[in-house]
C-alpha cells in the first residue's frame, strides 16, 4: 500500500499542475472531495507553486512557463464542503458534473453477471466508468497496458495489495497484476478510469469462474 500512497501523491502533485487528462484530473479532484489530508496536500502544493512563481526573478515567460501559471491560476477550487462529498446517495460534484446525471439517474448495463458499468466517456483507448460490483464479486485476474485509476465512492474491495474504502484511490500500473474483489457485506461503487486496455490473466478455470460469476 505504501507505493500506492506515493503514486498517489504524484498524481495529487500533476493534479495541481493542470498536468491529468480530464477524466483523471475529474477523479482525482473527486477524490480531494472525499479525503481532507489529501486535499490538505493539494492546498499545500498550490501555496509552494505560488511562492515559487512570487520568489522568482521577473523574466520573459516561454510558451510552456506560460501555460503552467494559467493552469494554476484557473484551475477549479476544490474547497468543496465535506457534506457534499459524504452524500451517500449522491455522486461528488466533480463527478456529477462531468458524468452529467446523479447516481439514481445513471444507466447501468450488466457487464457480466453481478457487475454493472456505465461508460462516461470512451476515446483514443481510454475509459472513464461508473463501476458497481455486488458483494463478494471477483474481477478476472488481469495485468495493465498502462495506468489503471479506481476511485472507490461506496463500499471496499480488496486485492493482494490491501482494502481499498470510501475515498480511497487504487493506483495500477504495468507492474500491476491483481484481481480486485468486494467486500462481502457491502455492494462496492467504483470511478474508473483506464488509459489503457488490460489483458486477462492467470488459470482458465479461475478465469471462466470470474467471469460467471461463480
Amino acid at each position: 500500500m505504501l507505493l500506492n500512497l506515493e503514486r498517489l501523491d504524484l498524481l495529487v502533485a500533476h493534479y495541481v499542475a493542470g498536468c491529468l487528462p480530464e477524466p483523471a484530473h475529474i477523479l482525482v479532484g473527486s477524490h480531494l472531495e472525499m479525503q481532507p489530508s489529501s486535499g490538505r496536500l493539494a492546498g499545500e502544493l498550490e501555496i509552494l507553486a505560488g511562492q515559487s512563481l512570487e520568489d522568482a526573478e521577473p523574466s520573459e515567460l516561454s510558451s510552456s512557463e506560460s501555460r503552467l501559471k494559467a493552469i494554476l491560476q484557473s484551475r477549479p477550487e476544490i474547497d468543496v464542503p465535506p457534506a457534499m462529498a459524504r452524500q451517500g446517495d449522491s455522486l461528488p460534484h466533480y463527478l456529477r458534473s462531468y458524468a452529467g446525471r446523479n447516481l439514481d439517474d445513471v444507466p447501468w448495463k450488466t457487464k457480466l453477471p453481478g457487475l454493472k458499468q456505465h461508460v462516461i466517456e470512451k476515446s483514443s483507448g481510454m475509459e472513464a466508468s461508473l463501476l458497481w460490483a455486488r458483494p463478494g464479486r471477483a474481477l478476472p485476474h488481469h495485468h495493465h497496458k498502462g495506468l489503471e485509476l479506481t476511485l472507490v465512492l461506496q463500499g471496499q474491495f480488496y486485492d493482494h495489495r490491501g482494502a481499498f474504502s470510501q475515498g480511497d484511490v487504487s493506483v495500477a500500473d504495468e507492474t500491476i497484476i491483481h484481481r480486485p474483489v468486494a467486500a462481502s457485506d457491502s455492494p462496492c461503487l467504483c470511478f474508473s478510469v483506464l488509459l489503457a486496455p488490460i489483458t486477462l490473466s492467470g488459470p482458465t478455470f479461475r478465469m471462466l469462474g470470474d467471469i460467471l460469476g461463480m
